[in-house]
């Protein structure tokens, strides 16, 4: 049997798989070495709550985005989320873009192009 995929469904599985390794690769490292990641919350954040605490709420929320995209359901909303949380990234970082957050804004467009594409 021979299954047929047109190049905008293969498109879109592509997108989502991407973004959603990205965000499964980030949630699972904050979880087993958090102070690898603990420096790049926002300094807004880390002043009132404790840095452990809030990086594992936000790598959990990272891996439940990731199974958001994967699952299929409602993937416009899901894209749309996560351009948001790439944008947030990148803007609560700024002082590290040349460094490492210029790798997200790719994910940006990424997550853009998947929402364009399930509008």
């Amino acid at each position: 049997m021979k299954i047929s995929m047109s190049k905008h469904t293969l498109a879109g599985w592509l997108l989502r798989v991407g973004l959603a390794s990205v965000l499964l690769y980030a949630g699972f490292s904050s979880f087993m070495s958090p102070g690898e990641w603990a420096g790049y919350l926002p300094q807004f954040l880390t002043s009132r709550f404790t840095g452990n605490g809030l990086l594992y709420v936000f790598a959990g929320y990272e891996l439940l985005l990731a199974l958001w995209l994967l699952s299929g359901v409602y993937i416009r909303y899901a894209a749309g989320l996560a351009a948001l949380t790439f944008l947030g990234i990148i803007g609560t970082n700024l002082a590290a873009f040349s460094t490492v957050t210029f790798r997200d804004v790719p994910m940006v467009f990424a997550a853009l192009a998947l929402l364009v594409m399930e509008w």
